[in-house]
């Protein structure tokens, strides 16, 4: 049996052995409590090994794919990721942020921890830290869950930076954070928040996002496309609530802002393989707008949290194309809510909600 390695704290200056432990008991960290933000992840870099890493570890995950490895890992290996990492590659290189040298997925989510973290010490002070981690790439949950479990988080929510819930996003950031877990001698108590989709001030933040988007703008757009990240629709007959949620979403931001259903729409975007994928299919759907007179469109990417290579890419670049070659005029894309004040007032709402019992506010 191999030996078990000895308990380390992370800062031997803070930690200190029990009292009434005997003297050669192990140093431990006083108590905290943990708020891990998962988000979805990105590649290092956009050259063609960095990017076949990081589409091997996306396209190896079985609630994202959930062909028979048997089958699909050969196909995944030796054809798809001989010819995906380059044309990835150059769709990341559009939009990467070359001054950090990172995507943009990342400076953003660095942007709502670091708003975030600055609100819950306000909040609760520091005894409650607030750290992300990514489902795929770096910074790793496992890497994440072990600096907090060093730091002494007894305790730690968990927080899929997904507003609605799917098998593909919010349970597999789930299974990783389970996985790192189970890897703790001393297991931390765990919480994972639930899905935002419907919380008040979600749909409030959104509204607002549009209403100051439709503000700038000569005139206002025919239609209001809410484009969602699309599933196999296999998925929903399996059982997943991701289109159901989404659908919501629609009709909470069509009554918040007052609008009619000609007003707004919803959408389904990056179809992957040759299964039916949930409808209507973005790219497609804004070219039958632009065809049937809906010259002046906007664009909203409500299921991201964070704008990425689907809405900085795939959204203001290839559907923003299939809109105009079809004859349509204008096309605005609204961002995703970010670092947003309003998108971080929700997400405490969130955090509050789930630390009820572990921390009080500050009076």
């Amino acid at each position: 049996m191999a030996k078990a390695k000895p308990y380390k704290a992370s800062d031997p200056s803070v930690a200190k052995c029990p009292v009434h432990a005997q003297a050669d008991h192990p140093a431990i960290m006083p108590e905290k409590i943990g708020i891990l933000v998962a988000n979805l992840g990105t590649p290092d870099a956009t050259d063609y090994w960095s990017m076949r890493r990081y589409l091997s570890e996306f396209l190896s995950d079985r609630r994202v794919v959930d062909y028979s490895p048997w089958l699909w890992q050969p196909l995944l290996q030796l054809i798809i990721l001989s010819r995906r990492p380059f044309s990835s590659g150059e769709a990341y290189r559009s939009i990467w942020n070359t001054e950090a040298d990172e995507s943009p997925l990342l400076t953003i989510t660095k942007q709502q921890i670091s708003k975030i973290k600055e609100r819950v010490e306000k909040t609760y002070g520091t005894e409650v830290v607030v750290d992300f981690c990514m489902r795929y790439g770096n910074p790793s949950t496992k890497s994440k869950v072990q600096q907090m479990v060093d730091a002494g988080c007894q305790k730690i929510l968990f927080l899929p930076l997904y507003p609605h819930y799917a098998g593909a996003t919010s349970a597999t950031a789930c299974d990783a954070f389970f996985d790192a877990l189970k890897t703790q001698k001393w297991q931390p108590i765990a919480r994972v928040a639930e899905p935002y989709f419907e919380n008040p001030k979600y749909i409030d933040a959104l509204a607002q996002s549009i209403e100051r988007a439709y503000a700038k703008l000569d005139v206002k757009p025919d239609i209001l496309v809410c484009s969602y990240h699309g599933l196999p629709q296999r998925y929903l007959l399996e059982g997943d609530p991701y289109h159901c949620q989404c659908v919501k979403t629609t009709r909470l931001l069509k009554e918040r802002l007052g609008w009619d259903d000609t007003e707004i729409t919803s959408t389904f975007q990056s179809k992957f393989g040759p299964e039916e994928w949930l409808q209507p299919y973005t790219v497609e759907e804004v070219a039958r707008l632009a065809e049937n007179g809906k010259k002046n469109i906007a664009v909203c990417a409500p299921a991201f949290a964070s704008d990425c290579i689907e809405t900085l890419e795939e959204i203001n670049e290839e559907i923003k194309e299939s809109f105009e070659e079809a004859g349509g005029d204008v096309f605005t894309y609204i961002p995703c809510l970010n670092d947003d004040d309003a998108h971080i007032d929700a997400l405490m709402d969130v955090v509050e909600t789930n630390l009820s019992g572990w921390a009080a506010p500050y009076k």
